[in-house]
């Protein structure tokens, strides 16, 4: 199993485009950046309320899911708003939230080779094959096999899927959930199944390394019942790679983990920090940022992405000048081993340019940042926008 810090290969949650980090000490101001709403949710069109963030293709166009008359859709180029899929209904697997407001579920899709899309709708695992037909690869029982679906999944090179289920075990609706894998026949197998003392409630997806080791993060069990990182392989062999204490360190993680091109590890947390509205980390455990839940931002939902220059990109779901979240930069040191400065690229009013963000980002290669908002815009159902060239901003 791959080391922290070895060099590992390539992931395949490179099939989301992007892959990040993060960092910083020290506050700037927040900076001039133009946000133009791409799409506003609701009204006379299907889907609202997305949590989840998006895909992005070759041709620029932008896939993504929404919570609330549940949907998978395709915005284009152009600007074009198509529903792909609806999803959701009595039939889509054991799930405890049919209208997923309990806990507001990332779980977005990813794309092959073909153009084909994979993604999870809270009971099911799912495909759709151009032109857009559903097939339902996996249903979930609620028992040993997982509920509770709080994530996408992955897919490697020869069409296996990877993911997480919050819940399932003996205990219907509350378990403490597992790791599984789907063969091409959609067959199931449980890679791991949590204990309170090794995590519980993984809400987050998975990276995977050359070798194939899968790497994820808990929202709480460990050692503090706070939440930790995670290593398994493909044969069931688990390890965990660090335990959050709820101090310093951060505390109860939604999102996954990041990997860089040297093999180290990166995160946020919601908690814990100095301030107490979430940290950025680098495993094994350096903090890089602790928000304050001002001006800054602070409890992050998102992880992080990562620009060709080694700055890193994420969302707080609070804080901001109006305490609807911010999107945020976080700026390499110009000497090694130096402060990470923390640049605040969008304050979210609450208005017309959308309002907490639980989804992260994606970057074009003109320096394009794009995302979600789960409230706001025009029929406060949440909004599609664009940060134009804001990850040239330094």
């Amino acid at each position: 199993m791959a080391k922290i810090g070895q060099r590992c290969g390539k992931s395949v949650f490179s099939l989301i485009w992007l892959v990040c980090a993060l960092g910083a000490m020290g506050l700037a101001p927040a900076q001039t950046v133009p946000e133009i709403v791409l799409h506003n949710f609701g009204g006379p069109t299907a889907g609202a309320f997305p949590t989840a963030g998006l895909i992005r293709d070759s041709a620029g166009n932008l896939y993504g899911t929404t919570s609330n008359e549940p949907v998978v859709y395709k915005l284009s180029a152009a600007g074009k708003y198509t529903v792909l899929c609806s999803l959701g209904g009595p039939d889509r697997g054991y799930h405890t939230s049919p209208d997923y407001f309990t806990f507001p579920s990332v779980f977005g899709v990813i794309a092959d080779s073909a153009g084909n899309l994979f993604g999870t709708d809270g009971g099911v695992v799912y495909e759709l094959v151009a032109p857009n037909q559903e097939t339902v690869l996996y249903t979930f029982t609620g028992g040993a096999d997982g509920s509770e679906v709080e994530s996408g999944v992955i897919r490697d090179s020869s069409g296996y899927l990877y993911g997480t289920a919050s819940g399932g075990l003996i205990f219907i609706g509350n378990g403490l959930g597992v790791v599984y894998m789907l063969n091409p026949a959609g067959q199931q197998t449980v890679l791991w199944t949590f204990l309170q003392s090794e995590g519980a409630e993984p809400l987050s997806g998975l990276i995977q390394d050359a070798e194939g080791n899968l790497y994820g993060t808990a929202n709480q069990g460990g050692a503090a019942n706070l939440g930790d990182a995670y290593e398994i392989d493909t044969g069931g062999n688990f390890s965990i790679l660090y335990s959050f204490m709820g101090g310093t360190d951060g505390a109860n993680p939604y999102s996954g983990l990041i990997m860089n091109h040297e093999g180290y590890f990166f995160g946020t947390t919601w908690g814990g920090g100095t301030g107490n509205a979430g940290t950025v980390y680098k495993l094994n455990v350096e903090v890089l940022y602790s928000f304050t839940g001002g001006a800054d931002g602070g409890n992050p939902y998102a992880g992080l992405v990562q620009d060709s220059a080694g700055n890193f990109y994420g969302t707080t779901y609070g804080g901001g000048t109006a305490g609807q979240g911010v999107v945020y930069a976080l700026i390499q040191p110009t000497t090694r081993g130096g402060p990470w400065t923390e640049k605040v690229l969008h304050s979210f009013t609450g208005g017309a340019d959308g309002g907490y963000p639980y989804a992260g980002v994606v970057l074009d290669s003109e320096g394009n940042i794009y995302g979600t908002t789960y409230s706001g815009g025009k029929y406060d159902s949440g909004v599609v926008y664009m940060l134009q060239g804001a990850a040239a901003v330094k």
